[in-house]
């Protein structure tokens, strides 16, 4: 079977790749967290935030934004202490500032998955790559959604995080053609 190439043999990955990445995501808090996984990734492996993502979990209130928003010092620095999650101070307290920009992204659109879907015209940009060297870090897509969400007061969320996000959430498919999943998920997003 293949799988694209920038796989390992860790059978976590592979789960992940097979029936997570590029599949479209539509639940607000199951964005909410690709969003904040995807900033804490930052200058890491992904494989790295997959195996703490369970540990994030627990620590990050289930990625409830409305009790992310609402964290106290205390909860911060007791974040800072815990060694399944990246300990960085700026990534944590991120995460709540994000919370609450998320928040209002809700109330002004009804859904963030209404407000950041628009991005892609509501519909998964399907590619066609031949070799992992062709799949850019950036699109004129994830660059505007940077600069959206950067004027909506959210941290983390360069134009190389958010094309990482959009690939991750299936905004766009990026499975390389040789790939099994790449035709399953084309299919999906023809749908």
């Amino acid at each position: 079977m293949n799988r694209c190439g920038w796989l390992t043999e860790d059978p976590l990955y592979i789960s992940y790749h097979d029936n997570e990445w590029g599949v479209p995501l539509h639940d607000d808090r199951k964005l909410f967290e690709m969003l904040l996984l995807e900033g804490a990734q930052a200058g890491l492996s992904w494989l790295t935030i997959l195996k703490r993502r369970k540990t994030y979990r627990e620590a990050y209130d289930g990625f409830d934004p409305a009790q992310i928003a609402r964290w106290d010092q205390k909860k911060i620095e007791s974040l800072l202490k815990d060694p399944g999650i990246i300990r960085n101070r700026l990534k944590v307290e991120t995460a709540q500032k994000n919370a609450r920009a998320f928040l209002q992204i809700v109330k002004e659109f009804g859904s963030f998955d209404t407000f950041i879907w628009s991005f892609v015209e509501g519909k998964p940009i399907q590619n066609a790559w031949t070799t992992l060297k062709k799949i850019p870090a950036t699109t004129p897509e994830s660059d505007a959604m940077s600069k959206e969400l950067k004027k909506r007061g959210f941290k983390f969320v360069g134009p190389t995080i958010c094309y990482a996000f959009m690939q991750a959430v299936g905004m766009v498919n990026d499975h390389t053609v040789d790939c099994f999943r790449y035709k399953e998920l084309g299919e999906i997003g023809q749908a």
